[in-house]
């Protein structure tokens, strides 16, 4: 093909990015009220790392910009949902925690939102995932590095 095209990479990602946009708005509609992906997404990493971590941390791991971790971090901190404090050595570094409010928010998310997914993976047929999930992965790994 001289123009470039690839139906088989095109039909791939069309497909990723129909079930990321319908996964989105499932786990969204579950989401406690007031409660976004991002902000969930956030509290679930802090709660299952058990460590501090800087804005530029979070950034990187969410693979979006500063100023966008910024905007959810504040959202966050006004909700009362996380503790940011300074860092004692390097006063232009900040960090972050979880607060025991964002533990119980992130909990509620979960409970909210994991019994629709697993009606997906029941649906689906847990074979299946399995059978899916490297796959996902080798293609998440693949795109993490370019």
């Amino acid at each position: 093909m001289s123009d470039g095209s690839d139906p088989l990479a095109a039909t791939l990602f069309a497909e990723v990015f129909m079930v990321d946009q319908l996964a989105r708005n499932l786990v969204s509609r579950a989401l406690p009220k007031g409660m976004e992906i991002s902000h969930f997404s956030v509290l679930n990493h802090l709660a299952h790392i058990g460590e501090e971590r800087t804005p530029a941390q979070l950034a990187a791991t969410f693979h979006v910009t500063r100023g966008a971790m910024t905007n959810t971090l504040s959202k966050l901190e006004w909700a009362g949902h996380i503790h940011i404090r300074p860092d004692w050595d390097d006063a232009r570094r900040k960090f972050v925690s979880i607060s025991p409010a964002g533990r119980q928010a992130r909990d509620a998310a979960l409970a909210a939102f994991m019994p629709v997914i697993a009606d997906v993976v029941r649906a689906l047929g847990p074979e299946k995932v399995r059978a899916t999930l490297p796959i996902l992965r080798e293609l998440r790994a693949h795109l993490e590095t370019d």
